[in-house]
């Protein structure tokens, strides 16, 4: 009776401990992939480039933190399909550094052979936090889900063990680090990989430079839409994707 109780007891603790495990500091790989065929005209044109391309396109980034910042970058590519000027996207090469504690983010944009460098406030999305889980990269998230640019729904998957706000690109503000990130209406998913808790050089977060147009948020999606009516055509998805 009394090995059984310190067997108990022992197996609580273990356990105890492990439910009480806080990450604080982490370096995690993403994969973004989209759907290009999701994205492709209807009739004879769209059928030819199914059938000529594959329908998802890969690139990988790293989210690096420690805590207080962060820097969302492109990583050494595993697996990247090139595609043409119309198919590529203005979010495919996106640096993104986020200060949590002064709630600034500084991003470098390349929008259709164009460079910009963002400055601005970090993003206060009104998440609404669910009762379902999903497990990725070996932890179990939590859903959440928000509304950006009025229309756009995002859903977003944090871990409450990572106890840092941010994630994929420019978004943050749930109660754990975001591992997983969905938007439909741009056929495009961030999920992450590997999440590594050694090797968090601080000293390398920082806020991103370069020749670059400065610019906000704001700025830049005015700036898009009065480029796409010259053209004729519909801004919406060029904007939601430098916005994200």
């Amino acid at each position: 009776m009394k090995k059984t109780l310190i067997a108990f007891a022992i197996l609580f603790a273990q356990n105890t401990f492990a439910q009480s495990i806080i990450i604080e500091k982490a370096k995690i790989e993403f994969e973004r992939q989209v759907n290009v065929w999701a994205g492709l005209p209807p009739g004879e044109f769209g059928d030819r480039m199914k059938q000529n391309s594959p329908q998802y396109s890969s690139s990988f980034f790293t989210f690096e933190s420690d805590g207080k910042k962060s820097l969302y970058s492109p990583a050494q590519q595993k697996e990247e399909i090139r595609r043409g000027f119309f198919m590529s996207s203005p979010a495919s090469d996106n640096i993104v550094y986020s200060d949590f504690e002064n709630k600034r983010s500084v991003s470098i944009k390349n929008v259709f052979e164009k460079t910009y460098l963002m400055e601005d406030s970090l993003r206060n999305a009104k998440w609404k936090i669910t009762n379902e889980f999903r497990e990725i990269a070996g932890f179990n998230c939590r859903r959440a889900t928000t509304i950006i640019m009025d229309s756009v729904f995002v859903v977003a998957f944090y871990a409450d063990e990572i106890m840092i706000p941010g994630g994929p690109e420019s978004f943050n503000g749930l109660p754990g680090m975001i591992m997983g990130l969905v938007i439909n209406r741009l056929h495009t998913t961030w999920y992450a990989t590997k999440v590594s808790v050694t090797g968090i050089n601080a000293m390398a977060i920082v806020p991103p430079k370069g020749k670059a147009e400065k610019t906000t948020r704001n700025k830049l999606a005015d700036l898009l839409r009065k480029t796409f009516t010259n053209w004729g055509g519909n801004s919406d998805q060029n904007i939601w994707s430098v916005e994200i």
